[in-house]
């Protein structure tokens, strides 16, 4: 199986920054793509980013694109969002996913997740 820890959620200011963290462990052949999603009380899971573990190729949701920064690190196994630029929309839970296969917007379509790291934006 494949696990995923993520770190680094807490308090931040509107317009301030957070950089969030998932340590995945498992086979590599597992997580082909890893994706971060997010889930406010009483909302619909939302799709963030995505990034393809081998080629780097990145995706994002309408919401956060040019705020937000999907990148991973294959020697340390984790991959990161930077966020920016943050709003008081952008608060909810925050959980990392895989799939093995291609990017995909949906989180029905993703196979493995972390137990999600608060993220709060206040102004």
């Amino acid at each position: 199986q494949v696990q995923l820890a993520e770190s680094g959620g807490g308090l931040a200011q509107a317009g301030g920054s957070l950089r969030l963290s998932c340590a995945v462990s498992g086979r590599t052949s597992l997580y082909y793509v890893m994706g971060w999603f997010r889930q406010a009380p009483g909302k619909e899971r939302q799709f963030v980013a995505a990034i393809n573990w081998y080629s780097g190729a990145t995706y994002y949701g309408y919401s956060v694109k040019g705020r937000f920064t999907i990148s991973r690190d294959r020697a340390k196994n984790t991959v990161s969002l930077q966020m920016n630029s943050l709003k008081l929309e952008d608060t909810a839970i925050y959980v990392c996913a895989a799939r093995n296969g291609g990017v995909e917007r949906s989180p029905n379509e993703y196979s493995y997740w972390g137990q999600g790291t608060q993220v709060t934006v206040a102004s």
